[in-house]
């Protein structure tokens, strides 16, 4: 009978003496949790058409929320002319117009530099002009002052990074392409027929995915239709997880559903297929930074044919073509950092 009422009456002290432990170890577990990703370990240059799909503008607010990375410069960039998802002529300006609006949603205290691209592809065998965005492209990527590596995300055209590649090739040597874009790759598919229908960021400036695979020697981490399709999301998740998030989450939300109101029954799912770009770059692994969590094959890459389709180039350098994309670490992460930023 005595050791069962010591039992009962030491309930409350060890009851105590856990939830003491616990705040500690709570406080001390955030304290190392803001420590581990204090500081920048990449430089990223965004490039994304802002105006149109919103899958850029959720990429565009987890890149900002995310302090591993360091991002130099955001280029709002063009998609097709007349583009249901715009149709006007100044697509870039609008882009810009969105980031801003994200800026300021995230009560940014730093908010890194934005530039219009072309509002639409330039005439096949034009002369490459020295715009703002081109001249920013190269500035940074031939910066000596940091040990920083550079990534250039794109998650639509690449006309951008086209016109730098062709006014200074020396830059491809500099920094790392991701695109989000390209057609599937048929012998990595063997089991699925081919799709012949156009695959949407190629055709934006063909000209210009030409330059970067035929003509350049920047190192390329592609995510083609296939894969960046596998960020499929339910519209109860977005909704659930956007609560949080106050004004951000409701913004992104509201321009999600412009475009689903659009489109004729969409049905309860949607492609966020531009997050592989948060994925890649500043969702990296702790030790030997990678993407350890998201498969790929290295092969060589491959020239862009009139047709926009792929010709073997064995003697060509060596690029990543991304087989699967780590969703639950990237919607977790995303998320997670959206309710944060509200606060």
């Amino acid at each position: 009978m005595d050791q069962g009422k010591n039992t009962v009456t030491s309930l409350p002290r060890r009851r105590l003496l856990t939830t003491s432990l616990a705040l500690t170890g709570l406080a001390l577990f955030t304290h190392k949790a803001e420590a581990l990703t204090s500081l920048p370990r990449q430089r990223v240059i965004i490039d994304n058409d802002f105006s149109g799909d919103p899958d850029g503008l959720f990429q565009l607010a987890h890149h900002l929320a995310s302090p591993s990375i360091e991002i130099p410069l955001v280029i709002g960039s063009h998609i097709h002319v007349n583009d249901f998802l715009d149709s006007s002529t100044t697509q870039a300006d609008n882009a810009v117009v969105k980031v801003t609006k994200i800026y300021g949603l995230m009560q940014l205290t730093h908010q890194p530099p934005v530039v219009a691209g072309y509002n639409a592809a330039s005439p096949k065998g034009a002369t490459p002009r020295k715009t703002q965005a081109a001249e920013r492209i190269i500035t940074e990527a031939m910066r000596d002052d940091t040990q920083l590596p550079l990534y250039y995300a794109a998650g639509a055209g690449l006309t951008e990074l086209a016109e730098a590649l062709k006014l200074e090739p020396k830059i491809g040597k500099r920094m790392k392409l991701v695109w989000i874009g390209g057609y599937e790759h048929g012998d990595l598919l063997p089991d699925v027929p081919p799709r012949r229908d156009s695959e949407y960021n190629t055709t934006i400036n063909l000209e210009a995915v030409k330059t970067v695979f035929n003509d350049s020697d920047i190192e390329i981490w592609q995510v083609p239709r296939n894969v960046y399709r596998q960020l499929n999301i339910s519209h109860a998740e977005l909704i659930s997880g956007l609560r949080p998030a106050g004004k951000l989450g409701a913004y992104l939300l509201t321009e999600l559903e412009k475009v689903m109101s659009k489109v004729k029954n969409l049905g309860e799912t949607y492609i966020l297929g531009d997050s592989p770009l948060v994925t890649l770059t500043a969702l990296q692994s702790s030790f030997d930074p990678d993407s350890y969590s998201s498969a790929y094959v290295v092969r060589p890459t491959p020239l862009i044919t009139d047709a926009a389709r792929y010709a073997d180039n064995p003697h060509g350098r060596q690029m990543r073509v991304y087989l699967n994309i780590d969703t639950r670490l990237t919607f977790a992460d995303m998320f997670a950092k959206f309710a944060s930023a509200a606060r």
